[in-house]
């Protein structure tokens, strides 16, 4: 053990033998449910750390960019603007259908849990 995760212990042991830790919010309550939980923890450390960091994965940032192009196609009345951001939004679509083809996300039996909620907190219809 390295002496980081010593110290670490003695501090949180010495707290709760002097009761510091006894009137903690949420104390007695059972913790939020993972937003990873149906990832395998192989990933959930990676996309974890990602997410404490403000880095998103490639798939986000093209989901992020198909619900602008639809607000914006929705917003303007200009046809030929209404045109491009459909031929742009098809074109994110295909790029994000093959990355997960690619990282055959697919077939994880996580995929589809969170395909769902994905798309719900981004407002994206198909």
């Amino acid at each position: 053990m390295d002496i980081g995760y010593i110290l670490a212990e003695e501090k949180i042991k010495t707290s709760i033998d002097k009761g510091e830790l006894d009137d903690l919010p949420g104390k007695g309550r059972p913790l939020p449910e993972d937003d990873l939980a149906g990832v395998s923890e192989d990933l959930r450390t990676s996309y974890r750390m990602m997410k404490n960091a403000g880095i998103l994965p490639e798939e986000m940032k093209i989901k992020k960019e198909m619900v602008t192009l639809e607000e914006l196609m929705n917003q303007t009345r200009d046809e030929k603007l209404q045109e491009e951001y459909k031929e742009k939004l098809t074109e994110k679509h295909l790029h994000y259908q093959s990355l997960m083809d690619k990282r055959r996300l697919s077939s994880s039996p996580a995929y589809p849990k969170y395909r769902g909620k994905i798309q719900k907190r981004f407002g994206i219809r198909y």
